[in-house]
């Protein structure tokens, strides 16, 4: 076998693997029960660190939070109208906050905004959500350092777990956070180069 007929096995091998690769990952479209509307609001607890104990409060959070949220939004149709209610009532998700603290005998400060932050490329099956600043409601306990946790409130989408998707990082956080999104930087997969090493290996051997 000569050396030109082994570069256009190569070539169309690769083509074939890119191909393969491209369609397993595809981007939300509008009608897609995981789609997420460009006009939503999410939220995103940080955690004060990876301790047990501080993972276990941030899911206490998240749950009354989002329950709390639920019960304003749910028949809601305007992101505008969501984002008013939420505003609000910032003094009831700050009291919410503080009891499931003081529930767990944290003393630990915190804060409550509805702000723009920014969120890394998420993976969720075979949906990809691109990276980029979207407004949510940002709970951030103690420290902030642990590993966080985000859903979608409006419209109400915290039945989809987004956190416990593949992910990885585009850009920097605004804040500087660090568990999950650091552990979400997936590495790049030299699946393609371990591919063609193999293949060429037994072509030449």
């Amino acid at each position: 076998m000569n050396r030109r007929v082994k570069l256009y096995i190569i070539m169309v091998l690769s083509i074939l693997i890119l191909s393969w690769e491209t369609q397993q990952m595809l981007p939300v479209e509008a009608g897609d029960q995981h789609f997420i509307p460009e006009e939503s609001i999410r939220l995103r607890i940080l955690a004060n660190s990876n301790a047990p104990l501080d993972q276990t409060v941030k899911r206490n959070i998240r749950d009354a939070v989002n329950t709390q949220i639920t019960t304003w939004v749910e028949h809601l149709q305007d992101v505008d109208d969501a984002r008013e209610i939420i505003g609000a009532n910032m003094a009831d998700l700050n009291e919410i906050v503080a009891g499931e603290l003081e529930a767990a005998g944290s003393n630990e400060p915190f804060s409550v905004e509805l702000r723009e932050t920014a969120f890394p490329t998420k993976l969720y099956g075979s949906r990809l959500y691109p990276a980029g600043d979207y407004e949510a409601v940002v709970v951030t306990l103690g420290d902030g350092k642990g590993d966080n946790w985000w859903c979608v409130l409006f419209p109400p989408l915290c039945f989809l777990d987004f956190s416990n998707s593949d992910a990885k990082a585009h850009e920097a956080e605004g804040e500087n956070s660090t568990g999950e999104d650091d552990a979400e930087e997936v590495q790049v997969s030299f699946f393609i180069v371990d591919v063609f090493t193999n293949l060429w290996d037994k072509i030449t051997s």
